[in-house]
């Protein structure tokens, strides 16, 4: 897959196996300040139960994979109060922390009534307090949501660790006996469940604005057509069956459009659909390949990826057709565009001059500087957190395609558990209410 336009290819060849810049622009390979140091205390049990996991260690993991937090670990805290009259600042300070949470889980009633609280370390006052109750089951769900109120709290950036993933799985018995099957989990890789299973490739799975909606594209009638599947019935409609390719698609941001790759007509072309009256219209013609569509935040503008200029670079483009505007400029491959939430921020698989390994990128749109975010090699398919601090990709370790996590800033770089198999193609949730 490592050739012209990855995604592209990706799609073309599954039947067979899952298989000159502006001086502004500038390469960053390296280099951020340090994260805030965080202490979040084991919380206090009452009644001598047993939890199954650990809700502080779930609150830590979160605010690490932020990039902007670095927790302490608990066998380094001198005192592990549960309290806020307990904390002594003192100690926290000795230990460097600028941010400690203490809270505490009652059992009551079959539930888990947990009361939490965060303090400044250094002003000594209370940052934020509150509390969430919940079953056992949803003990993940209670942890993620004290971890969006503090991130928010602390950066007034609003939380994503309550959000979900998709992700794509195939296990190989035999040479002609491959099971692919659609996960969804937690954003951190817990909780998987399976969506779909099938004998042939799944690709490109996308969550719809409103959560509720999934698009992707399946094999299961020996060539790729695109479905939507609805998540809590698993109720499937085909919304595709023009001859050649159909794939790639992409949500509009209001969930009423979807942006594809199709090559009915000779050549592979961005199109966007109607989902309501299923009215395709056309938004590239061009004798280059066009492909991995993205909407902006405008549901006006799209962007892609084009061989136009004689290498794979990032364009946009309005759905209403007319010229394309090249984006990328830093290295000789840029492909499969991902915007953050705001738009400032473009992440990418970037190749360097001169290189032959694929890595994720971020291109701040403003500045036009590109840093480098990995440092594994053969990267593809990243994923942007709804926030936009956050960024999920596949690659390989030690010969298996796996998933990584990296923050945007470049601070933390960590494997997601998942099933086994070879797992690829992710894609992260919008907010869910």
């Amino acid at each position: 897959m490592i050739n012209l336009l990855r995604g592209l290819l990706v799609v073309l060849c599954c039947a067979a196996g899952f298989a000159a810049a502006d001086e502004k622009n500038i390469l960053v390979t390296s280099g951020s300040d340090r994260a805030t140091p965080i202490a979040i205390v084991p919380f206090g049990l009452q009644g001598g139960s047993v939890l199954p996991e650990d809700m502080a260690s779930i609150i830590s993991n979160d605010m690490l994979n932020s990039g902007y937090y670095s927790p302490i670990p608990k066998e380094n805290m001198i005192s592990q109060p549960s309290q806020a009259s307990e904390v002594i600042f003192r100690d926290w300070k000795a230990l460097g922390a600028q941010y400690v949470m203490v809270g505490s889980i009652a059992p009551a009633g079959g539930r888990l009534q947990v009361q939490y609280a965060l303090f400044n370390v250094a002003t000594e006052q209370q940052v934020l307090t509150g509390n969430v109750s919940g079953t056992t089951d949803q003990l993940r769900d209670m942890a993620h949501y004290i971890a969006d109120q503090s991130f928010e709290k602390l950066t007034g950036i609003k939380g994503a660790f309550s959000t979900r993933m998709l992700y794509v799985t195939a296990e190989r018995f035999a040479a002609n006996n491959t099971r692919y099957t659609l996960q969804r989990s937690d954003y951190d890789g817990a909780r998987a469940v399976t969506l779909l299973q099938s004998r042939e490739p799944i690709l490109s799975p996308r969550f719809a604005p409103d959560g509720k909606r999934i698009a992707y594209v399946s094999f299961e009638q020996k060539r790729p057509r695109i479905f939507v599947q609805h998540i809590d019935t698993g109720r499937r409609e085909q919304i595709t069956n023009f001859e050649g390719l159909n794939g790639a698609p992409a949500w509009s941001p209001d969930g009423s459009k979807l942006a594809m790759v199709l090559s009915k007509d000779g050549n592979p072309e961005i199109y966007v659909m109607n989902l309501a009256s299923r009215q395709l219209s056309r938004v590239t013609n061009d004798s280059s390949i066009d492909t991995e569509p993205f909407f902006g935040k405008d549901g006006s503008t799209i962007y892609f990826t084009s061989d136009r200029g004689g290498k794979p670079q990032i364009y946009k483009t309005s759905i209403n057709g007319g010229g394309a505007e090249r984006v990328t400029f830093i290295g000789n491959y840029n492909a499969n565009p991902k915007l953050s939430a705001d738009e400032k921020t473009l992440v990418m698989i970037h190749r360097q001059d001169g290189f032959t390994n694929f890595k994720v990128a971020a291109q701040d749109l403003q500045r036009g500087s590109v840093k480098i975010l990995t440092d594994s090699n053969l990267d593809e398919s990243p994923t942007v957190a709804p926030n936009g601090t956050m960024v999920i990709y596949a690659t390989r370790q030690q010969g298996r395609g796996v998933l990584m996590l990296v923050s945007i800033n470049g601070r933390v770089r960590l494997p997601l558990p998942t099933a086994q198999g070879e797992v690829r193609e992710p894609s992260w949730s919008p907010y869910l209410n």
